[in-house]
């Protein structure tokens, strides 16, 4: 049996190949960096946990649930703490809790009068029909209003992408709400009326959220020790050339043949990568001309992944003067706050700082500030102190201090991402078992990813 190259040991790499080898297909998992995870790294010093990246994964399928048991570590899952359910919307320059039943909202104080009404009218507003595109900034204001787009919608995309509404996609980026006016004519009504989902999955903003006893980084660490030697660390992958009988990878160690190929690193490495036909010779002078069309994925380079940086802060309980009980905040833009939104992370998790004190990890750049993100340590730890000295009255300094940057967070699926979904497709259609999986294609949270993973790993699987 001829095995498979999996490129890119992030979360989607390791679930893929995970579930090819439990399957009995033989796997090599390539990774250019010397760990594994992608953006899921967690520490603990002095007390404190600290992640790097996501805080959470959204148990959005049943497949999340069973990668967690397969994988034996039911045992050091851990739920978000029931009474920290609360998460707060800044407005009027402070944190305002958001309502958690449908008829708080008429009564919160997050919107004014004028944008209640518009919420109440939303259900008799004629859906669009055409076949234009809209970013999800024009959806939001043709059903609802200004209002809500500015301290409400502009938040969320923040807390998700960290990316601007004016160029996120509506039907890449938020499919769900786009099939709501589609299929009901109304996000209301497709609310009340298209509850049930299919084969057990759950939307996000009801899905459960999990981590593990140490942080997220349980997950990447037990799926990597699971593979052995099959995982392949600091092995970038510079070319892939498809054979006769398959596909050989060539690394800094040489060539190897493989039966298949899926491709789980990031938009902006594909685009590095070189992916030739090499079963029919060309001459020479034909070679150099065709030179410029061996690389189709170049146009992946074109894909935003705007920087962020996450600032992990500890204080003592009674230095804080918000009960920061509850998952956390958002900000919206027009707030003129610098962070984008703060976790509230010990109120999630147990020991995520010592007794008595407070675990913060607040995020900063994104589409809305890029430049923030690539300040100095020293500068970002000032940044975010003075925004939550604002917001939730922290007083003196913070006893911990963790800061990371990522300078290509997460990709923007923005207006006319469809062409790059549409390549991935005709990629795979043109070149036989060479797949494609992973956040920017099928989702950008943890949760997606790994149903991506499950997918492929199934999809490839019935092939060997």
């Amino acid at each position: 049996m001829k095995s498979v190259a999996i490129i890119g040991a992030g979360i989607t790499g390791l679930t893929t190949a995970f579930y090819l080898k439990r399957q009995g297909v033989p796997v090599t998992l390539f990774e250019a960096s010397g760990r594994v995870g992608g953006v899921i790294q967690s520490i603990r010093k002095d007390g404190f946990l600290a992640e790097f990246g996501p805080n959470t994964i959204l148990e959005t399928s049943p497949k999340i649930a069973q990668l967690v048991l397969d994988a034996g570590l039911e045992a050091r899952k851990l739920a978000t703490d029931p009474t920290a359910e609360a998460r707060y919307v800044v407005r009027y320059g402070r944190p305002i809790e958001m309502p958690g039943k449908p008829l708080g909202f008429f009564t919160t104080p997050l919107f004014t009068a004028k944008a209640k009404f518009a919420v109440m009218r939303e259900p008799f507003i004629k859906p669009r029909r055409d076949d234009v595109e809209e970013s999800i900034a024009q959806f939001v204001v043709r059903r609802f209003n200004q209002e809500f787009l500015d301290h409400a919608i502009d938040a969320l995309v923040a807390g998700i992408y960290a990316g601007d509404p004016h160029k996120l996609s509506l039907p890449h980026a938020f499919p769900k709400l786009k099939a709501l006016e589609d299929n009901y004519g109304s996000m209301i009504k497709g609310q009340i009326f298209g509850a049930r989902r299919k084969s057990g999955e759950v939307a996000k903003d009801r899905a459960a959220k999990f981590s593990f006893d140490e942080g997220l980084q349980v997950l990447p660490d037990t799926l990597a020790a699971q593979l052995g030697d099959s995982l392949k660390l600091n092995s970038p992958v510079t070319k892939l050339t498809q054979t006769s009988t398959g596909w050989s990878v060539a690394t800094a160690g040489g060539e190897t043949e493989f039966g298949a190929v899926i491709y789980c690193g990031t938009a902006h490495q594909l685009a590095e990568l070189e992916i030739v036909d090499g079963r029919a010779a060309l001459p020479r002078s034909q070679n150099d001309e065709a030179a410029q069309q061996r690389r189709p994925t170049d146009m992946f380079c074109e894909i935003s992944y705007p920087p962020v940086a996450s600032v992990v802060l500890g204080f003592r309980r009674e230095d804080v003067a918000h009960s920061c009980q509850g998952f956390g905040m958002l900000i919206p833009k027009i707030e003129g706050f610098k962070i984008l939104g703060t976790i509230f992370s010990s109120a999630l998790f147990p020991n995520r700082a010592p007794a008595g004190h407070l675990n913060l990890t607040s995020y900063i750049g994104g589409a809305r500030y890029p430049e923030l993100a690539t300040l100095p340590p020293d500068q970002l730890v000032e940044a975010v102190l003075v925004d939550l000295r604002k917001l939730l009255g922290v007083r003196g300094q913070p006893t911990f201090v963790h800061t990371a940057f990522w300078p290509k967070a997460i990709p923007q699926y923005n207006v006319g991402y469809g062409k790059y979904r549409d390549l991935l497709n005709d990629l795979e259609a043109k070149s036989p078992n060479l797949f494609f999986a992973g956040h920017y294609r099928d989702g950008v949270s943890l949760g997606d990813s790994i149903v991506s993973a499950v997918n492929i790993a199934e999809r490839v699987g019935k092939l060997f």
